[in-house]
């Protein structure tokens, strides 16, 4: 308006003001064609600055930092720390393919599934021109989100230096131990137990009437006195494991019980001084309704009574040794755990602790549970041994399955953090030991039995320490 006004009132003005306003838009559309060039370059060249008569702006610097979430560990926070006197937008890469997301105020916060390297890419435009800053992160496993180097360990020692009031176990097969490598230097740097997986059990060491074989149990016992490890005998009598000539013993039943003495009284005689501990009996009270004594052939040969005299001939055998009374579902089973005990009353100052097996899962049995075997044990005055320590983690069965998820290994780590931190609260002269019952996920015992993929242990198959190593870690 004030153009067209001045251009009626004084044409001579007007010529020279058109000629001011049509240099001043030339030179507007030159800086605009040089900032669409100037927008395309690299990002590696000096900061740009447009200039006209009225305006100065200097291209914008992208930044950006990150945390990692105290409540996920999988989850990262990202702040943008852009700043600039002229408007700007900004956009994100978080390096898990797809489209960039618009920036938005506040952290964005981002969770990332799948191990591996991500590079993180933050993009800021304004009317100079279009800047990027990134960073990289390192998905883990075991920990979660950690720079490129890597996360730090929690502690270099192993399992067994972090507490001196219990045994940290763990079971192993004599051919392992014959064969060295790997398995044996974790067992030498985490454990200072170790329990025969199954070759020290009757049909293993007694294998035909008067004919013992201790070779694989020999095997086990030198390894662990010359590392300077427990070995927790495991198990003299289980119904599960005797040979099919006790199953079918053709003699009397009081030669029958004569045998049953012989062989224990051998094998603890044997070993005495170097074993410092057994599961006398393993797993006598049956699952079905009242829990009943287990209808086995001992007890069909011995009388009800045959739990007892087992234990009255091992402490024969070796008054020093350490017994127990081991069976499953302790915890889980409040019916159960009531038979067990009153089992465990009937043998009196025969046995001196209780081994509660734990086969568990992720969620189960409950804290409460657990600490329910633990004080029904400390009332009594007897020690304690959480054996056969291993957590499932594929509730569903799910044959498909080809690694354990991230949800899954932090419920799992959650799991065996409580579990030992319940027993790291178990007053000292109750405290025995925790066994892990397996050393690597490929090697347990479950794979085979529920016939699916299963990771329950500390280690993966190539001996990398999972999010359920640093569980038990924490929770000494």
């Amino acid at each position: 308006m004030y153009l067209r006004s001045l251009c009626n009132n004084q044409p001579s003005k007007c010529n020279c003001k058109i000629d001011s306003e049509v240099e001043k838009i030339t030179k507007y559309l030159i800086v605009s064609l040089g900032l669409f060039w100037l927008s395309c370059s690299s990002d590696n060249e000096e900061i740009k600055t447009i200039v006209d008569d009225d305006i100065s702006v200097v291209e914008v610097q992208a930044s950006f930092e990150y945390t990692i979430s105290q409540e996920d560990p999988y989850a990262i926070l990202l702040e943008n720390t852009t700043e600039s006197d002229s408007d700007f937008s900004a956009v994100w890469d978080f390096g898990k393919g797809g489209e960039k997301v618009a920036d938005k105020a506040g952290l964005e916060e981002v969770r990332y599934t799948e191990t591996g390297e991500y590079t993180i890419t933050f993009e800021a435009t304004n009317a100079a021109g279009t800047s990027t800053a990134t960073k990289t992160i390192k998905v883990e496993q075991r920990y979660g989100v950690c720079s490129t180097d890597g996360c730090e360990e929690l502690s270099q020692n192993g399992l067994k230096e972090e507490t001196d009031t219990f045994a940290v176990g763990v079971i192993t097969q004599s051919y392992r131990i014959n064969e060295g490598g790997n398995h044996t230097q974790v067992l030498k740097k985490e454990f200072n137990s170790l329990t025969a997986e199954y070759e020290m059990k009757m049909n293993i060491m007694y294998p035909s009437p008067n004919t013992y074989d201790f070779s694989a149990g020999d095997a086990i016992v030198d390894f662990a006195v010359a590392n300077d490890m427990y070995v927790h005998g495991h198990a003299l009598i289980w119904h599960e494991a005797s040979p099919d000539w006790v199953e079918n013993f053709t003699g009397s039943d009081a030669e029958f019980e004569k045998m049953v003495e012989d062989y224990i009284t051998t094998t603890m005689t044997r070993y005495k001084g170097k074993v410092r501990s057994w599961d006398v009996v393993n797993e006598a009270v049956d699952e079905s309704a009242g829990n009943p004594l287990r209808n086995s052939v001992f007890k069909q040969r011995m009388g009800d009574d045959y739990v007892k005299k087992c234990f009255q001939f091992a402490r024969n055998a070796d008054p020093d040794a350490i017994l127990f009374y081991n069976d499953f579902n302790i915890a889980a089973s409040s019916g159960k755990r009531t038979a067990i005990f009153d089992l465990v009353d009937d043998l009196g100052d025969l046995v001196d602790g209780l081994g509660a097996q734990m086969h568990i899962s992720i969620d189960y049995p409950s804290t409460e549970d657990i600490q329910a075997v633990v004080d029904a044990t400390v009332s009594r005055g007897l020690k304690l041994h959480f054996s056969e320590l291993d957590i499932r983690t594929n509730l569903e069965n799910d044959k498909n399955l080809s690694s354990l998820s991230t949800e899954k290994a932090a419920r799992q780590k959650a799991k065996f953090k409580e579990v030992v931190n319940i027993y790291n609260a178990v007053p000292s002269e109750n405290k025995f030991g925790v066994t892990v019952w397996g050393l690597r996920d490929n090697e347990s015992w479950l794979v085979d039995f529920f016939g699916v993929p299963e990771w329950p242990l500390l280690f993966d198959e190539n001996y990398n320490k999972k999010q359920a190593y640093d569980g038990f870690l924490e929770g000494l």
